[in-house]
């Protein structure tokens, strides 16, 4: 039998972040946003590097593994990762070249970021100052050659190597370390400029500067100083021990995650050979590691957060409350009486944190049950939550300790939730909970009242400004029955998943989501084939489930209309001349706010099926996650998500056609009208606001 061809699933990862360059570069795109983009791409890699980069190279060392860590046995880890480094060195480069250009444009607005080597006087005293009263106290040179161990280097720090030596004796030279402060003192320092200027300077140049006052107690009088940065396998190996709890083991495995291998190490170009050849040997990497000569500056996820010296006005539109809510004494009233979906960014989030205030206030609620996978530094999500206890009411909180790079944050959050009086539920073994719900229960004269929601996105107020995605805000009885068994389940889950399965009205993984939509799928099918009007239309994040691909393909074979909207990860290869009734139109919108929201909707022969899940189509959320769908019932907002899903399939600015040979074409404008979907969206929502 033949193989199914599908796109390797982290080259197409790295074709998303050749979209997220895209932006960085194009010159309709603000000046500071293209910045952002820039260090969201740097973030993206690191991420990669970490995650993907990192099980690639374990699975090289065992072979063995790689069925279960879900890679076709035919595929060959280390040929993948020949072409991840090749398409990153080619990113890196375009990178480069793209951040070159926007020095130039910074500069032509005045703005400019100088280098110790350019400072004026006034600057230079400046420069000392703040090294003595700011930075002094947090940098501890570390001097490498008389330490018999490599000290140990944290993975998302920038470091500094230095070279030092007398300028009448090159031989007698030492290899110092400094790591560079971020986190205590931040990456950016405004100089003092000229008026009508803005002058930066960088940290690690502000502690390059001052190296002779840093080390004047050896007498050096020359200083060879360039940055690099390591990149480290990420992945947390739980402890097998029965005799330790899980909470035991995700702290032991964060300790372990300090000695993940490196996979990717990336310098300045213009270091001293010498030292390069001498850090290379000491952290034991070898010629199979990515090493990946860069420039001058390193760790650009920093640039995410580049000073607001910039003339233009913040383009962005601010969030606006639902018309539903507009004027409503409170949020709880409305959704008691009708359903309400929120779409972010552009709904106010505020609307969330008053539905869990209001519960926390209300002397009927009798308790909230919640799901927490990512929350904000200084969570509004958490404050009512704590609020809510305090005044007496029963508050379960789901707390999702497997969340990638926020297991630590999380942990904290049980502390304090616990210390609170908040009972706080941990997960289940080798499953991630990643379903967003909330079911709030009030007591009304003889009768119980449940209400709540379904999210597509995490309980994040911070990047709900940023990330779009759906909430339905509602009271359905069926719903919150669903919801209640979830919780159930989660609260005894070591009696198996017998709640799971009396689920009635959600769709849930593990249990039923997969069937459903596979059998919806195999009904569309079968409409096409008998004449009738057949379609499926899935926005999702990723896209790389062979199973439900492969179903894809025999719908696209029968004549079923399809339109994909992936953000990310895109494995199809709708390839037109095999598949001769195809009708495929599948594109990837890269813009101002992260397309974070799935949706799936099926003709299913006129009677027409419309979700919103948390979930991707990819096997970990589909057989190794508790993910939920929501139907969606109500016929205005079903109206609403198919008409914002309808703007999108006609974004002709920022979509990019999704192809085998990952192009990233911009889909063409033709002679038809201009159709940026976010900006459409916010129209088309916002004017709902008026009438």
């Amino acid at each position: 039998m033949e193989k199914m061809k599908l796109i390797q699933r982290d080259i197409s990862w790295l074709s998303f972040n050749a979209r997220v360059l895209q932006e960085a570069n194009d010159p309709t795109v603000p000046l500071k946003e293209r910045i952002r983009f820039l260090g969201i791409f740097s973030n993206n890699t690191d991420e990669f590097f970490r995650v993907r980069v990192a099980t690639l190279k374990r699975m090289v060392e065992y072979v063995e593994k790689r069925k279960r860590l879900n890679m076709h046995m035919e595929d060959n880890p280390q040929s993948i990762l020949d072409q991840i480094h090749s398409t990153v060195l080619r990113q890196q480069t375009e990178f480069n070249r793209i951040w070159d250009g926007i020095l130039k444009e910074l500069n032509e607005e005045n703005i400019f970021l100088i280098d110790e080597q350019h400072l004026s006087a006034e600057q230079q005293s400046f420069v000392k100052k703040f090294f003595d009263e700011q930075v002094r106290s947090n940098v501890i040179p570390l001097l490498i050659e008389n330490i018999p161990q490599m000290p140990y280097l944290r993975d998302k720090s920038i470091y500094i190597g230095v070279v030092m030596r007398k300028k009448d004796n090159a031989y007698q030279q030492k290899y110092a370390l400094i790591e560079i402060p971020v986190t205590a003192v931040g990456r950016f320092v405004l100089l003092p400029s000229a008026e009508g200027q803005q002058n930066i300077i960088l940290l690690e140049d502000v502690i390059r500067y001052n190296l002779p006052n840093i080390f004047s107690y050896f007498g050096y009088d020359y200083f060879d100083a360039h940055v690099f940065k390591l990149t480290k396998d990420a992945e947390i190996d739980l402890d097998q021990d029965v005799s330790t709890s899980f909470v035991e083991k995700i702290e032991k495995g964060l300790k372990n995650r300090r000695k993940g291998k490196p996979v990717r190490f990336v310098y300045d170009k213009e270091m001293d050979p010498g030292l390069l050849e001498y850090l290379i040997r000491r952290i034991n990497l070898s010629t199979k590691s990515n090493i990946i000569p860069g420039g001058r500056i390193h760790n650009f996820r920093h640039f995410m957060d580049f000073p607001d010296v910039f003339n233009q006005n913040d383009t962005r539109n601010k969030p606006f409350t639902h018309p539903e809510l507009i004027g409503a004494m409170r949020v709880t009233d409305v959704i008691l009486k009708r359903d309400v979906m929120l779409n972010f960014p552009y709904h106010s989030y505020d609307s969330v944190i008053d539905l869990l205030r209001e519960a926390a206030m209300d002397p009927q609620v009798v308790s909230i049950k919640i799901t927490a996978y990512r929350l904000a530094s200084s969570s509004k999500v958490i404050n009512a939550l704590v609020n809510a206890s305090r005044n007496g009411k029963a508050v379960v909180v789901m707390l999702e300790l497997k969340a990638r790079f926020d297991e630590e944050a999380n942990l904290a959050w049980k502390e304090v939730l616990e210390q609170e009086g908040v009972k706080v539920l941990l997960g289940v073994p080798k499953m991630k909970i990643h379903a967003k719900l909330c079911v709030i229960k009030k007591r009304v004269g003889q009768r119980s009242v449940s209400y709540g929601f379904v999210s597509t996105g995490n309980l994040n107020e911070k990047t709900a400004r940023v990330y779009g995605d759906h909430c339905l805000l509602t009271a359905k009885r069926t719903v919150m029955a669903d919801i209640n068994r979830i919780f159930n389940y989660l609260e005894n889950w070591k009696t198996g998943i017998g709640n799971l399965h009396l689920c009635k009205t959600l769709l849930i993984c593990p249990t039923n989501m997969r069937s459903t939509f596979d059998a919806l799928i195999v009904r569309e099918i079968k409409h096409a084939k008998a004449g009738k009007e057949a379609s499926i239309t899935l926005k999702a994040n990723s896209l790389s489930d062979a199973k439900l691909i492969e179903r894809l393909y025999e719908a696209s074979e029968a004549g079923v209309k399809i339109h994909l909207i992936i953000r990310g990860i895109y494995c199809p290869i709708m390839d037109k001349k095999k598949l001769k009734k195809n009708d495929v139109q599948a594109i990837s919108i890269v813009d101002e706010y992260l397309e974070h929201a799935r949706v799936i909707i099926f003709n299913d022969g006129g009677k027409e099926k419309i979700y919103i899940s948390s979930a991707d189509w990819m096997v970990r959320n589909l057989d190794h996650r508790l993910e939920a769908a929501i139907p969606i019932v109500d016929k205005e907002i079903r109206k609403e998500i198919k008409d914002i899903i309808n703007i999108q399939l006609s974004d002709n600015v920022k979509a990019r056609v999704l192809d085998k040979s990952l192009s990233n074409n911009y889909v063409p404008i033709n002679e038809k009208k201009k159709v940026r979907s976010q900006i459409e969206t916010y129209h088309y929502l916002h004017q709902k606001t008026i009438k």
